[in-house]
């Protein structure tokens, strides 16, 4: 019955490897884990959410939880009710992914993800439910100690508000031109009524979820139809959601897509040059383009560097005291704003360097060259932590003859068996063939017995 905790929760094909039994069982362990008392369950626009966020509403009221539904909104926006109000929460959503599949996150009271420690006991308590079946030997709440579940429709409100009022300090968005592609997810409402509310003339496209179109061919990641109605309207950018809308991918005038690395590029500048980056510094992950760290170089904006995953980022940023920070897919966290990457939230930013200076998106986005990147996924035989150590020597030789102008990273997945190559170049052949050489050596080493 169980799903591993991924790098974003759980996730799986709805109804089949996230089952409803699976969800009930999730949120006994998640009041037992993380705690009882008020709990926030929201979801994005996927058939299989109301089906999945019931089950799991179910288990953490059968744990005394008193559970409040509050119905399709943003992972981002649920993450900022959690902190305002200081209870936990969890989102019913698989991002990025195809309909069919679905997934369960959960936020620690203040809108913070899961820490390593509590996932592994939450883990640990979903293995024993498991083992115990149903109903269990466990001693759970009766009578008036029973939770309750709830709904109110009304924290999308709470949440457009807060994006209204602290996103970009009282100024508007008047005179841009914007078209918005909701994915037909989460921020199918939200975001149109929060631009248009700034005063952006904004044109809607794929925001009629009908519970199975989200995500389908449009949003972040399918930015197509998003680059032919810039350029048909004429539009000054384009802004694309994924169908949670943690993340955003930006279109400018000419169609040209300007990606999560390119966004954060822009807002550390601008803030850099405003006074208002703390340690003039910038947290990104090891597969932010090389392109990025020469810019910010130019800028004299120092990076920081961590693992994949915006959790990592956070942490991070954190630790430092650094505001801004994200990754190449969108995820772009502004944490004097926000908990957790926002889409909606990062576009409102994007938007307001625009208005202040004047300037095309494209002008703006110049200021990084962007590198070629090629990216394989080796498959292996099995799971060897160890690979990238007897790969060194191959690792060495692809680096020699980058000599400092492009980027190796190898790295074998956490969950699958494979091997992650990636290469920067100069140009998009050499790339290409480096990546070629290296992946034909981790097919040679993956037959291998490790020593």
């Amino acid at each position: 019955m169980s799903l591993r905790f991924g790098t974003d929760g759980v996730r799986g094909v709805a109804n089949a490897e996230l089952t409803p039994e699976l969800a009930v069982a999730l949120g006994r362990a998640a009041v037992a884990s993380i705690g009882p008392g008020r709990w926030y369950v929201a979801r994005d626009t996927r058939r299989s959410g109301p089906l999945l966020a019931a089950a799991l509403s179910a288990g953490l009221a059968s744990e005394g939880a008193e559970v409040v539904d509050v119905g399709v909104l943003p992972t981002p926006g649920v993450a900022h009710l959690s902190r305002e109000d200081g209870v936990a929460a969890a989102m019913i959503s698989a991002s990025h992914n195809a309909f069919g599949d679905n997934g369960i996150k959960f936020f620690g009271p203040g809108g913070r993800k899961l820490d390593d420690a509590t996932e592994a006991a939450l883990e640990a308590h979903l293995s024993r439910l498991e083992q115990e079946g149903i109903p269990g030997t466990a001693r759970r709440p009766v009578g008036d100690d029973v939770g309750i579940v709830g709904r109110d429709a009304s924290m999308a409100e709470r949440y457009a508000v807060h994006l209204q009022r602290t996103s970009i300090e009282g100024r508007k968005l008047t005179g841009l031109r914007v078209v918005l592609d909701c994915s037909n997810g989460a921020a199918s409402i939200v975001g149109p009524h929060v631009l248009t509310a700034l005063g952006a003339d904004v044109t809607v496209i794929n925001a009629e979820p009908d519970g199975s179109n989200i995500n389908a061919g449009c949003g972040s990641n399918h930015p197509e139809s998003l680059q032919q109605v810039v350029t048909t309207r004429r539009a000054d950018v384009g802004l694309a959601l994924d169908g949670d809308a943690d993340r955003l991918i930006a279109v400018d005038a000419q169609g040209q897509v300007v990606d999560g690395d390119h966004v954060i590029a822009i807002c550390a500048i601008d803030r850099h040059e405003r006074g208002v980056l703390p340690a003039d510094t910038v947290v990104v992950t090891v597969m932010t383009n090389l392109g990025f760290r020469q810019a910010m170089a130019a800028h004299g904006i120092k990076v920081v560097e961590t693992d994949v995953g915006d959790r990592s980022v956070l942490e991070a940023m954190e630790l430092g005291g650094y505001t801004l920070g994200g990754e190449q897919s969108g995820h772009v966290i502004f944490s004097e704003l926000a908990s957790t990457g926002d889409g909606v939230l990062t576009g409102i930013q994007l938007l307001d360097v625009m208005a202040r200076s004047g300037r095309p998106l494209s002008d703006l986005a110049a200021v990084m060259s962007r590198l070629p990147q090629v990216l394989r996924n080796v498959k292996v035989a099995r799971r060897d932590a160890a690979i990238v150590e007897r790969l060194r020597q191959d690792i060495a030789m692809a680096e020699l003859e980058l000599a400092g102008e492009g980027r190796v990273l190898v790295r074998p997945s956490g969950t699958e068996p494979l091997v992650r190559v990636m290469v920067e170049a100069p140009t998009a052949e050499q790339a290409s063939n480096v990546a070629d050489r290296l992946v034909a050596a981790v097919e040679r080493l993956s037959g291998e017995p490790s020593p």
